[in-house]
């Protein structure tokens, strides 16, 4: 078998040589323990370079999935509700005036709302994060109503602010 020789550049001949005369100036043994530390030293960077990171990653997946899972989850549950609203039938300006006086009326003396033709503007004082979001949802549920402005700031435990919707038989 003919086997050649790559030509390597200069350079690398330059300080291949020192190299090549300090291992043959090497006894047997200490080639060998050159040769296993070696050996240890290119098993840890391929280590560090390939198993490492993939082994991180096949034991972070089960959580991610996890998550990736609820926010699947979340995400269909607000397509589906986004479908029912579409399908839903239209209210009128009076008929959602109405349900968002009876959702009003749950929040007390908290909370007034004053209707203008197609817009509401319900005025808060200390609702809590809970009764809020209720709130909401009745408005955008039963009243057919959807936020187009807000100014909220947080106080203690509740908001104080006001909060602008579009009446349900309103054009979208």
């Amino acid at each position: 078998m003919n086997m050649r020789r790559l030509a390597l550049p200069p350079s690398v001949t330059a300080w291949q040589a020192p190299l090549r005369a300090r291992w043959q100036a090497m006894a047997l043994r200490e080639r060998r323990l050159v040769a296993a530390g070696g050996s240890v030293l290119a098993l840890f960077v391929l280590w560090l370079v390939l198993v490492q990171p993939a082994l991180s990653t096949v034991r972070a997946a089960p959580a991610r999935l996890d998550r990736l899972d609820t926010q699947l989850q979340e995400m269909q549950r607000l397509a589906a509700e986004g479908r029912e609203l579409r399908n839903a039938t239209p209210l009128s300006s009076a008929q959602s005036a109405i349900a968002l006086k009876a959702a009003t009326d749950r929040l007390g003396e908290r909370a007034r709302l004053s209707v203008q033709g197609d817009r509401a503007v319900l005025t808060l004082t200390g609702v809590s994060g809970e009764q809020l979001r209720s709130w909401l949802a009745d408005a955008r549920n039963g009243a057919r109503a959807r936020p187009v402005e807000a100014q909220l700031n947080r106080v203690g435990t509740g908001y104080n602010g006001t909060l602008v919707l579009q009446l349900g038989g309103a054009g979208s």
